[in-house]
């Protein structure tokens, strides 16, 4: 979703390039701004305001919380810091997994293959020390977004992905963990972790094949 972002009244190392003088009329002004060295397309108001237009990031709104008491309040906070701290690592799973589920369409079986075993070498050096300092409930709080947005528990996840021994052998071992990886995310199962997990978006669209990061499918195709 696209916002129009105004600001009145531009100050603070903002500079009007051309200021057009508004004559008396209802519409505005179209001119040009440019702030910290960046140029934005801007209007100017009859009464002399400047409203700068540029898009941001998806907004998520939701509702004023309501809770029952304190200790269901504090709960929510702290599953929210919890959240916000895994958040990277889940918006950047989502967008691996969109990324192979793209390449896949586009690859032979054992360009696939070979490009997922590289890229397992490189996120295991990239992301096993942050990821094996994350609290239990982190971790939990982890694979749940995933699973919220993937619409699929992480037994199943991993079975596509690595096979079908691979996830029996993560399912017992996560276990000793307190973890299932077979039970998935359900809307309603934790009231707590369901309005947490509606403040973040952790989703990702592959528009094209230039917005690739893991990806160069020209290079792939090439590699015999």
């Amino acid at each position: 979703m696209t916002f129009l972002l105004c600001f009145i009244v531009v100050k603070m190392n903002a500079q009007v390039k051309d200021t057009i003088v508004p004559k008396p009329s209802t519409e505005p002004v179209k001119t040009q701004v440019n702030v910290d060295g960046k140029v934005y397309p801007a209007l100017v108001t009859e009464n002399g305001d400047t409203l700068i237009l540029v898009d941001i990031d998806d907004v998520s709104v939701t509702s004023f919380r309501k809770f029952a008491n304190d200790d269901e309040y504090n709960k929510y906070l702290r599953f929210r810091r919890y959240a916000a701290t895994v958040f990277p690592y889940a918006k950047e799973a989502i967008r691996i997994f969109r990324e192979t589920e793209y390449a896949s369409a586009h690859l032979s079986k054992k360009q696939r293959k070979k490009r997922l075993k590289e890229l397992d070498e490189e996120l295991t050096a990239k992301f096993e020390k942050p990821l094996s300092g994350l609290t239990k409930l982190q971790g939990k709080i982890l694979m749940k977004m995933i699973e919220k947005e993937l619409n699929q528990n992480m037994y199943d996840l991993i079975k596509g992905v690595k096979g079908g021994f691979t996830a029996f052998y993560w399912h017992h071992f996560s276990k000793l963990y307190s973890y299932d990886l077979k039970e998935g995310y359900h809307v309603g199962d934790y009231p707590i972790l369901d309005a947490v997990l509606s403040d973040f978006d952790v989703s990702y669209r592959i528009e094209n094949e230039s917005s690739l990061k893991y990806y160069n499918l020209s290079e792939l195709r090439n590699k015999k």
